[in-house]
């Protein structure tokens, strides 16, 4: 890592240069799977929206949903959907009840995008983790969603319509728990 990025003086610790390795793989990653979603025209985030919305069919979901649901943050949804809309890749509409709020629909359009992309995209990340075996996988994963547990954004999951299932992110496995980390140190 020091070497990649042409770092001289010695990293503060081991923590500090897993977080930097870590964060220079996710950039890397994320630029590759923009290159392979570039072929149809679309942004990596714009194909993550395209998802989130196959797996919400029928109904939908709004812009504050989607936002929650997505795998890298987008400080303005409201232009992202924008331009969905624009290449007719999604359709909104406003509640009955309560005119404030637009619902967000994947089009025929979308759904066919999605389709063409699929084989190409789920053949990637064994692509780029190749050299990886299932339980390295399962190890790296493990240890990914340990890395995020400390993150003060971190947040429970999301249900179709919007809410938000409020999860205790201080419960570790059965109910116990276990003191942060800093008072640990």
């Amino acid at each position: 890592m020091k070497q990649e990025i042409a770092q001289e003086r010695p990293f503060s610790g081991p923590a500090e240069e897993a977080l930097l390795n870590l964060m220079r793989t996710a950039d890397c990653l994320h630029r590759a799977m923009q290159r392979q979603t570039r072929a149809w025209g679309i942004t990596s985030t714009q194909y993550n929206v395209l998802r989130i919305l196959r797996g919400s069919q029928p109904q939908g979901l709004t812009c504050s949903a989607i936002g929650d649901r997505m795998i890298t943050a987008e400080p303005d949804i409201t232009r992202l959907l924008r331009r969905l809309e624009g290449l007719k890749l999604i359709r909104q509409q406003r509640d009955h009840k309560d005119k404030r709020v637009i619902w967000t629909q994947i089009s025929s359009t979308g759904l066919a995008l999605l389709e063409e992309m699929d084989p190409v995209v789920r053949q990637f990340p064994k692509e780029l983790l190749c050299d990886f075996t299932d339980e390295d996988l399962g190890t790296f994963i493990r240890l990914l969603e340990l890395a995020r547990k400390h993150c003060q954004d971190s947040l429970g999951p999301v249900s179709c319509t919007g809410k938000r299932n409020d999860e205790s992110q201080s419960c570790v496995g059965g109910g116990e728990q276990k003191e942060p980390c800093s008072s640990r140190l």
